[in-house]
């Protein structure tokens, strides 16, 4: 069985010369696939982050309550945790793209339905929520996918450059995306914003018709339920791969929060509009592309471990430090500084569970690692959202932080099988 689909014309670097910074950097752009497809979901990103910026500000407005703001992210993400380990098998089972396709076409039609609800003015609340859950269901199977997709584009030697350029497209978006939807949400109305992400899809649509990587569906005998097992069974027996999963999913439980009740600060701490807010969310995405930047020019390099744990300690010292601040530069520092090793952590331990995968077992390895790092998310922003109306923001975000960076110093002196990756 292929495991990776070269295009022919990638050109490997001549051995006897040392790639320029920038040639480092971008290297998986010589794949034409890997290109292609780059382009395509880097535009469908940016539509995604402007509907994610407006519906997270309205769904505030309608329901004035951050426990809502947290329960509409809980909707949209606990599908990935409920059947991210079907479309796992599914992605090794049947062609990836055709799954893909699948999911693109479901998320575009919930953004120009969402689109026609604000438009006509019978929008309600629960709309937004319903369309949540189907939108996260979509996501469940394309997620699992898509990650077992990308390593088939380059060559196994290029897997962490290609996960952290795949990281710049989706926080190169998070820079795009909440700045145009924050214009298009003040000047022309939150509709502007849903239909334009209906449209970004087109692009990942194409991209998906055109590639053409060599993975070969496996065409086993085993029920589903033995081939989740058989994914689970090679997840146990991977040294480390237990504690990578663990911190995916602790990572996203305790720092992505911070991401999701900005607007609470934007509003309540900074008494502020979607300016504020819009600001924090482009401050923490020019973060992110330069974590991103960071591990693309490094690559594969030794202690990848022991970096990406150091990288959470700092990561949970800027959550509490923009927590606790009143400043707004200061506030912004903090947010761009956390974004960038959010990035650096998430890009690291991908890349390490990436490299640990067999082909034939990505899609299910994947699928799990999806339910853990996505798991997270939505019981960190319904445990939180709960959390604030009786604390505040800013104390259950610092207490949040803490708790990262002694999970991080943890791993690093008594659990040490990551540190040793």
């Amino acid at each position: 069985m292929a495991t990776s689909s070269i295009s022919s014309t990638a050109k490997d670097p001549s051995p006897d010369r040392k790639p320029a910074l920038l040639e480092r950097v971008f290297k998986c752009f010589q794949y034409r696939d890997f290109r292609v497809m780059w382009i395509g979901a880097c535009t469908s990103s940016i539509g995604t982050a402007m509907q994610q910026m407006a519906q997270s500000w309205l769904v505030l407005q309608l329901s004035k309550s951050a426990f809502m703001l947290g329960l509409d992210s809980f909707l949209g993400t606990i599908p990935i945790v409920l059947f991210s380990l079907l479309g796992g098998v599914f992605a090794d089972r049947t062609q990836r793209q055709k799954l893909l396709l699948g999911s693109q076409y479901v998320q575009l039609s919930c953004a120009f339905f969402l689109m026609t609800l604000f438009a006509t003015g019978v929008v309600k609340f629960w709309h937004i929520l319903i369309l949540s859950f189907i939108v996260g269901t979509a996501q469940s199977f394309g997620g699992p996918a898509y990650s077992a997709l990308i390593p088939s584009l380059v060559k196994p030697v290029d897997l962490p450059n290609a996960i952290a350029l795949n990281s710049i497209q989706f926080n190169l978006a998070r820079v795009i995306g909440p700045t145009l939807g924050g214009l298009a949400l003040t000047s022309l109305g939150a509709a502007w914003c849903f239909g334009l992400n209906g449209l970004s899809f087109v692009a990942v649509i194409f991209s998906l018709l055109i590639i053409r990587p060599a993975f070969v569906p496996k065409k086993g005998g085993e029920s589903m339920i033995e081939s989740m097992k058989q994914g689970f069974r090679f997840v146990r027996e991977q040294p480390a791969m237990e504690g990578l999963i663990f911190l995916a999913f602790s990572m996203t439980l305790l720092a992505f929060p911070l991401l999701t009740f900005l607007p609470v600060f934007a509003k309540e701490v900074f008494h502020g509009g979607p300016g504020i807010y819009t600001g924090f969310l482009v401050c923490s995405g020019a973060g992110s592309i330069l974590g991103a930047l960071v591990v693309a020019g490094l690559g594969k390099f030794k202690k990848q471990g022991q970096a990406a744990l150091w990288m959470l300690v700092a990561l949970g010292v800027m959550i509490a430090g923009f927590s606790l601040s009143r400043n707004m530069l200061l506030s912004c520092a903090f947010v761009f500084c956390a974004g960038s090793l959010l990035l650096g952590v998430f890009a690291t331990i991908s890349s390490l569970v990436q490299a640990i995968t067999t082909d034939e077992m990505r899609g299910r390895v994947m699928s799990v690692y999806n339910v853990a790092f996505r798991g997270g998310m939505p019981f960190g922003s319904l445990i939180v959202g709960a959390l604030v109306k009786q604390f505040t923001a800013p104390v259950v975000l610092t207490t949040n932080g803490v708790l990262l960076s002694l999970l991080g110093i943890y791993f690093l002196t008594v659990q040490r099988k990551v540190a040793q990756l």
